[in-house]
């Protein structure tokens, strides 16, 4: 057998995949007994993506055993998880806004890091909507409350996360040798697609949580009902024996 070894470099401004894809059509015609392997900088794409949806498969996996343990509900395990989906579209909207390009690494590790960071803000809104139905609230009163007292902690949260972020997003490079700072550093390249991934995904996934999740517990509600104390045990009491519902201010008290 023979082997024949070609090498070439990208061009300024091409795209891998679109140089592959001519390339193996310009290579249709090659006779069956001619085996055309490529290797290079795709090879290692490949091997990298394949990697990386196997850690992101296992990720979501364990996540989702943990949340029905936790919630002992399938309905509110995949809300949960549905911030990840939710987080995709920022994903792509980041990286837009930044003009960066789709790196199967980068992004890819962008994404499972995503996975265990959005789901926090979920987790928090539905445990607190927990309490609150099991304290005597109803769905529609228990989502509203949910909204009122943790809108603030999700907002902090995800808005520190995203201005620690910054300096990575910009391209921002601090020297304390010289001591300088500068912008669009070499070094900076690397880390550009994986932090607007980050900040993208974070921001339109938290704005989304915050709207979309207390109207799908709410829904969820309507086929999954939760037994309350007033539903628990024999309501045929006189009203004064009765515990009234708690306030907002007790709720925030008690929390």
């Amino acid at each position: 057998d023979r082997t024949i070894t070609l090498q070439a470099d990208l061009a300024e401004g091409a795209r891998l995949d679109e140089r592959l894809r001519a390339l193996r059509e310009a290579l249709g015609d090659v006779p069956a007994e001619v085996k055309v392997k490529f290797a290079g900088e795709d090879a290692d794409q490949r091997e990298a993506a394949t990697f990386l949806m196997t850690a992101f498969v296992v990720a979501i996996f364990l996540m989702a055993i943990i949340l029905v343990t936790q919630f002992n509900s399938l309905y509110q395990a995949a809300l949960v998880l549905s911030a990840i989906v939710l987080s995709t579209a920022g994903v792509l909207m980041g990286l837009l806004i930044n003009g960066q390009s789709f790196g199967i690494v980068m992004v890819g590790m962008g994404l499972i890091a995503l996975a265990g960071i959005v789901v926090n803000n979920n987790i928090i809104l539905i445990d607190t909507y927990n309490q609150l139905r099991s304290q005597g609230l109803q769905p529609r009163e228990a989502a509203l409350e949910t909204g009122c007292l943790r809108l603030r902690p999700v907002l902090l949260t995800a808005v520190t996360t995203i201005l620690g972020l910054m300096p990575m997003v910009l391209s921002i490079n601090v020297d304390l040798v010289t001591p300088s700072l500068g912008f669009g550093a070499p070094s900076t390249q690397w880390w550009t697609q994986l932090s607007s991934a980050i900040a993208g995904g974070l921001a339109f996934a938290t704005v989304l949580t915050l709207l979309l999740t207390p109207c799908l517990l709410v829904l969820g509600a309507r086929f999954e009902r939760r037994p309350t104390p007033l539903e628990t045990y024999d309501t045929d009491l006189p009203e004064h024996l009765i515990a009234p519902r708690p306030t907002r201010e007790q709720l925030q008290r008690t929390d």
